[in-house]
């Protein structure tokens, strides 16, 4: 791993910042669950945080962006183990590496409900598309640091995107499996399944050796594609 400067400590002004948003973040949540969709307000978020519906707005642009927001936690522990592996490590074999780094099947909750809820109710899918926006946005971001401002563009964008696509992929399979389960029995599948899709990604989606047991004597094995990200 090349060396690289250590980040400076977080100020106290900024620890204050992350502590209300990750507040108003929480109280939008539990409103969610106790109330349902659409029967509370900004105000009511605001008021169940101890903030002012002014203060909201400064970190929220909308009701959605709040409740999506939840799953920062996420994406913010996955990137610190992808900023871990070595820098001439393949993106996608970094990116796989740090969901295995997350241990804890737990630390998928946040975002694993989020899912959930806006698959019983399509009104929240608002939350779900800027939760999933969001995430794009800060892959893109750790793959420039990585790489260097000089990549493509499309390339960034691209890698981005098949990231997320198979995150979708993943979470999807994990509902019709498991449905609104979040227990950590059901999110260490939830988890596994986000590693394996990387994998597949990494390897160029070539069929595993059991994709079709029909015919696995009447043609050889698609080989690996080796990971180019």
């Amino acid at each position: 791993m090349s060396a690289t400067a250590e980040p400076a400590a977080p100020s106290r002004r900024e620890l204050n910042k992350a502590a209300t948003r990750s507040s108003i973040a929480s109280a939008a949540l539990d409103l969610l669950r106790s109330n349902g969709s659409g029967n509370f307000t900004v105000e009511d978020i605001a008021a169940s945080a101890g903030v002012s519906r002014r203060t909201f707005f400064n970190y929220f642009p909308s009701l959605e962006a709040a409740l999506a927001s939840v799953a920062d936690g996420f994406m913010d522990h996955a990137l610190e183990q992808f900023r871990l592996r070595p820098r001439d490590e393949s993106i996608l074999e970094s990116a796989q590496a740090a969901l295995m780094a997350l241990a804890d099947p737990m630390s998928v909750a946040p975002m694993a409900e989020l899912f959930s809820l806006t698959q019983d109710n399509r009104s929240l899918a608002r939350s779900e598309l800027e939760a999933w926006e969001h995430c794009t946005e800060q892959i893109i971001h750790a793959a420039r640091s990585r790489l260097g401002t000089g990549i493509s563009e499309l390339y960034l964008h691209a890698l981005a995107g098949s990231v997320i696509s198979c995150g979708k992929a993943a979470m999807t399979v994990w509902f019709v499996e498991r449905g609104p389960d979040l227990s950590a029995e059901s999110l260490a599948v939830l988890r596994q399944h986000l590693i394996d899709a990387m994998g597949l990604l990494g390897a160029g989606f070539a069929p595993p050796s059991n994709a079709f047991p029909q015919a696995a004597t009447a043609s050889p094995s698609v080989p690996t594609t080796k990971d180019r990200f």
